[in-house]
């Protein structure tokens, strides 16, 4: 096959053993910088990926997509409300609720809590809630039973188990002669689930909907319906056509806007990730051009012979740019591939890591989640990909430039 002639030179140059080892130490370092940082990039854009995915999905599976009440806080006729809902497109399902603070205590164990009185057919449909129980069942609700479904991580700290009995406090209570009273109301423990994000695990417990209405005396009213929609990202549209379509008094919310700060701040991080570890990628790619500038003083000799035999200054700029474009091609597609790798595998890397090392890289007090996830995505491979590629080839401009402004008579007068 007839290659250019600076990409013949170019090829030659970049296999040529040299006589000066150092350039070729700093060569291969630079190759080996190029691919470390474009490893790192992909690994961690990947890890922030699959983080934004799996606190999206959790929060989903427990939150509504999203929810309509009144101007008051709460809904007294939520059947026909639901009725007009159900009309409106990508709304697949309803479900009425009761949201209260409250205590809970087991002995002399106390704990902060957000009760939610449910329907648990109906809240089936609108939340992913019933496939996350480690003991016991949704369907254990029973309406005048008052049966309570608790977090792992509150069921643990209240040391209880299913059949267990805990009390609730409210602070909706009655005026005596001492003062203001709690409401205090004994619950038997019918079903723990573990969503696997602290903050849900820890303080959130499902009692049944008319159990919520007696405890916090809202009789007939409801706090509000939660919605599910056939697509979660349909709804800030949602949202917009219910205001439009409903009569005045309501206030419709949707997930984007109750967690808005912190998937923000999600994406914020990311990006700064993106940066910082591209400057990792941009420091390495130009150690590429230390490696061109030794090859171009190491190589005067050849560059005036070159010049002398007609070689135009643009071919022998381009003969430096082909050795230095295959060195940082061949760090960016050695880091792509160790990167994607890693990528795809890091829910079993991690695990192996941390038994090695004895320790957990997550606390799930901490960072909402326990494990390490991971999501992919190709555009974002290309993107980084892409970046360094363009970044090898800047780097290579400057000597390159310096190599086509070599005279033939000054590089030839002392050999």
């Amino acid at each position: 096959m007839i290659r250019p002639l600076e990409v013949f030179i170019g090829l030659r140059y970049t296999r040529a053993k040299r006589r000066n080892h150092f350039i070729s130490f700093i060569s291969l370092t630079s190759m080996l910088g190029v691919a470390l940082g474009v490893w790192a990039l992909i690994t961690v854009i990947s890890v922030m990926n699959g983080f934004e995915k799996e606190l999206r999905g959790r929060i989903l599976g427990v939150a509504a997509h999203a929810t309509v009440t009144g101007l008051s806080g709460s809904l007294s006729r939520w059947q026909e409300t639901a009725a007009q809902i159900a009309k409106q497109d990508h709304v697949i399902a309803q479900a009425p609720y009761i949201m209260g603070q409250g205590m809970v205590s087991k002995g002399r164990d106390v704990h902060g809590v957000l009760v939610r009185g449910i329907l648990p057919g109906r809240e089936s449909k609108v939340a992913d809630i019933a496939d996350k129980f480690t003991q016991g069942s949704l369907d254990a609700l029973k309406a005048g039973k008052y049966g309570i479904i608790l977090g792992s991580e509150l069921a643990f700290t209240l040391n209880v188990t299913l059949g267990s009995r805990v009390t609730i406090i409210t602070p909706q209570g009655q005026v005596s002669p001492t003062g203001m009273l709690p409401r205090i109301k004994r619950f038997t423990v019918v079903g723990i689930f573990e969503v696997g994000m602290y903050d849900y695990d820890s303080a959130l417990a499902f009692i049944h909907l008319s159990d919520a209405a007696k405890l916090y005396r809202t009789g007939k009213r409801v706090t509000g319906l939660r919605l599910k929609l056939d697509d979660v990202y349909a709804a800030p549209q949602v949202r917009r056509d219910l205001i439009k379509n409903l009569r005045a008094g309501y206030v419709v919310r949707d997930w984007t806007l109750e967690h808005a700060n912190f998937f923000r701040a999600l994406r914020i991080e990311k990006t700064a990730m993106f940066v910082i570890l591209l400057l990792i990628v941009a420091v390495a790619a130009f150690n590429i051009v230390s490696t061109l500038v030794m090859v171009v003083t190491d190589k005067q000799s050849d560059i005036a012979i070159l010049r002398t035999l007609g070689l135009s200054p643009a071919r022998v700029m381009g003969v430096f740019m082909v050795q230095g474009c295959v060195i940082g091609v061949i760090g960016v597609l050695l880091g792509g591939v160790l990167g994607v790798i890693t990528a795809l595998n890091v829910e079993t890397i991690v695990p192996f890591i941390e038994g090695i090392m004895g320790q957990k890289f997550l606390e799930a007090d901490v960072y909402y989640i326990s494990d390490l996830p991971s999501d992919m995505r190709w555009s974002d491979v290309m993107t980084i990909l892409s970046s360094g590629l363009i970044m090898s080839l800047l780097a290579t401009l400057y000597p390159a430039w310096r190599a086509s402004r070599t005279q033939p008579a000054d590089a030839l007068r002392y050999e």
